[in-house]
């Protein structure tokens, strides 16, 4: 079996995890819209796409995998999901399977504002959420909300403009900065269908947890694996402990089932006073995940065997709890 992991970027770890899991029976091809990845250095095939929103990225893409045999894609970038979820069954023509959900969730993930009411509307709990600055100030002015608030990019990943308002005056220069750097960076492309491209949070004071939501091919749910997390870094789990939350995991675990999604999804949760606040969904696998698989969890080998057609034990995608695991930086020459 082969296995293209695109947008790549900077997750090596996920080219070892595939290569461990498919040892001599396939090959791990990657992909990047440069060649300034160092997974490019692990991968046993590597190619240097257009980029995602060029009208030739799919058409390339598929013609790839035509020629090396590809048996399953998994994009690593929230941008590239939906491309992809609109294009699986050109895919399955060339014999090849997209490991995406389906377009409808993938927005809901990627747009916090519909992430906002799709939480609402389904009975969970999630930081009251605003799309317009003069809202803010009016319901602060009678007391309605209070500082500090979060302000990001509706469209963001990545921590990209991420920031905390703690009076008017940093609201609105945080708000001009949002926009100045969502107009200078990747995020514009999903960003041009609105007007409203910044999105104004409560800013919620309780503990930060992550989670996979673990889901088959047929987007049945599997488990939840949480972890607390006790350090941040660019906008990823820098040290994170495994834990047994059961009222986080049955509430994810209700998630997972309304959203069906397809194998993994990221999600960053707060725990308030006991209460779960869901805060971001993101329909792949985290910066996170590798502390899942550091308790035991292997994915991705449960993906492979998936789309070979073979049962997966639940002990294949759970993990020990207890553990904490640490990222650690290594300077490596290509």
């Amino acid at each position: 079996m082969n296995v293209l992991l695109t947008s790549v970027g900077r997750r090596a770890y996920m080219v070892k995890y595939f290569k461990e899991v498919l040892g001599n029976s396939g090959k791990v091809y990657v992909c990047n819209s440069d060649d300034k990845s160092i997974a490019f250095k692990y991968a046993d095939e590597k190619v240097i796409s257009p980029l995602i929103y060029d009208k030739n990225y799919i058409p390339f893409l598929i013609d790839y995998c035509k020629k090396n045999a590809i048996d399953i894609v998994i994009s690593l970038f929230d941008i590239d999901l939906l491309v992809l979820a609109r294009h699986k069954k050109e895919f399955e023509e060339v014999g090849t399977k997209v490991i995406v959900s389906e377009p409808q969730i993938i927005e809901v993930c990627n747009d916090k504002w519909k992430t906002y009411n799709f939480l609402r509307d389904n009975g969970f709990n999630a930081p009251l959420s605003f799309l317009k600055m003069d809202e803010i100030i009016d319901k602060i002015a009678v007391g309605e909300l209070s500082y500090p608030i979060v302000v990001k990019p509706r469209y963001g990943c990545g921590s990209i403009s991420v920031s905390i308002a703690h009076d008017e005056e940093d609201l609105r220069y945080l708000t001009k900065k949002a926009n100045e750097d969502i107009a200078s960076s990747y995020l514009k492309y999903e960003s041009a269908v609105t007007e409203e491209k910044v999105i104004y949070q409560e800013c919620l004071k309780g503990q930060e947890y992550g989670a996979d939501i673990i889901n088959d091919l047929h987007g049945e749910t599997q488990n939840v694996i949480v972890r607390k997390k006790l350090a941040m870094r660019s906008g990823e789990t820098d040290i994170a402990q495994l834990v047994d939350e059961p009222i986080i995991q049955d509430e994810l675990l209700r998630l997972g089932k309304i959203t069906k999604h397809i194998a993994n999804m990221d999600c960053d949760v707060f725990l308030v006073d006991g209460v779960p606040y869901v805060l971001e969904m993101n329909a792949r696998f985290g910066g996170g995940y590798p502390f899942s698989h550091m308790g035991g969890c292997n994915l991705p080998k449960a993906i492979v065997d998936w789309a070979r057609g073979k049962t997966v034990d639940k002990g294949v995608i759970s993990a020990k709890t207890g553990i904490t695991g640490y990222k650690e930086i290594y300077i490596t020459e290509i």
